[in-house]
């Protein structure tokens, strides 16, 4: 919206036109979404807790976890205000690519806070059951991965991009672009809601992981850019970055009401959204393999549970880890929780910055 007035102002006054840059509108749209998040924080707070939409915590695991009980939840959208708002204002309308990636992020958060309102509302502790999170999420994300897989005007649109190598290109052809698509998108948003489970725990390394899709989405929009660092051009990918700018101002702000001790926890509606954010980014610009390197922590978080699963039924009650999700592992070790969640930081901000360099080291 402002863009659209911006460019109208800039036909008279050519000092309007600066809007038109992709990098002042993300630097813009961050900023926006932070002070978004901190004049809604407080109300959306207030009424989570003036309708007693208070978290329920499981009593088989760390007992420190038990003072958490009540506290409000669903904060989650409070998220997607912010990044919704600020997407209309400063993204460009006409992208489709922004609007497929808000169907995603708006969609899964839907499924998500009918999932969590269930649980804290309806006090039924299984909230939406899991075949019919399973369905409605897969519904979404494969919808995305076909219209961008039948919008596709050029092979580079659909091609596997391996790090590291220049010429490690695979062409998956339209369906199997498709298939890869629905498993990054839906596998991200489910690995970061189980990572969601700590103070701070998820949002930060979010932010982190979307900061650094904000500058691939810019590379791989950018004609001279793209071609420099060796990266597959897609036209109108770096409008992306507008929205990965807002996700993170969203994010911060967040953090300022989540960060330990949280006066708010995100719930479903915020962990599947921006895990399905980031996942449908990653596919637009093509870098699910760099995805896979940034999100480590959320794959980790994933690959724990599975284990763990698996493990105990095949040896009829044994574990792997002490408690599953793996930062509840450490937790049981003896490690605080404030611990677990800065060292994690620490982890995710060295695979992003891993991942980033595989812009240059090819």
């Amino acid at each position: 919206m402002l863009l659209e007035l911006a460019l109208w102002l800039g036909q008279d006054i050519r000092t309007f036109n600066v809007f038109g840059y992709i990098t002042l509108r993300t630097m813009l749209a961050a900023l926006t979404a932070l002070v978004i998040s901190f004049i809604f924080g407080p109300p959306v707070i207030r009424w989570l807790a003036a309708k007693k939409i208070g978290q329920a915590v499981r009593d088989d695991g760390p007992k420190s976890h038990l003072t958490k009980a009540g506290t409000p939840t669903m904060g989650g959208a409070l998220i997607l205000i912010a990044i919704g708002i600020t997407t209309l204002l400063w993204g460009d309308l006409k992208n489709h690519y922004v609007w497929v990636v808000l169907f995603v992020t708006l969609g899964f958060g839907a499924v998500g806070w009918v999932d969590d309102w269930r649980k804290v509302v309806h006090r039924d502790p299984k909230g939406l059951p899991s075949r019919w999170k399973y369905l409605w999420t897969s519904l979404i994300a494969a919808s995305a991965a076909v219209y961008l897989g039948l919008s596709a005007t050029v092979p580079a649109q659909t091609e596997l991009i391996v790090p590291f190598f220049k010429s490690a290109v695979y062409p998956l052809g339209a369906v199997g672009f498709m298939v890869l698509a629905y498993f990054v998108i839906n596998g991200t948003s489910h690995s970061v809601n189980l990572t969601d489970g700590l103070d701070g725990l998820a949002i930060m390394p979010t932010v982190m992981v979307s900061a650094a899709l904000a500058v691939f989405a810019y590379v791989a929009g950018h004609v001279g850019f793209s071609k420099y660092l060796g990266v597959p051009y897609i036209a109108g990918a770096g409008e992306l970055a507008v929205f990965c700018g807002a996700l993170c101002g969203a994010g911060l702000g967040f953090l300022w009401f989540n960060a330990y001790p949280a006066d708010v926890f995100m719930g479903d509606v915020g962990a599947l959204a921006l895990g399905a954010a980031m996942g449908t980014v990653a596919v637009i610009v093509r870098q699910e393999i760099v995805m896979f390197i940034m999100g480590g922590l959320f794959v980790a978080e994933a690959l724990s549970v599975m284990v763990q699963v698996a493990y105990f039924k095949y040896s009829g009650g044994k574990r792997i880890f002490r408690m599953a999700p793996l930062h509840h592992h450490y937790e049981l070790g003896g490690w605080k929780e404030t611990q677990v969640v800065v060292r994690f930081w620490i982890i995710t901000l060295m695979l992003v910055l891993f991942g980033l360099s595989t812009l240059k080291l090819r």
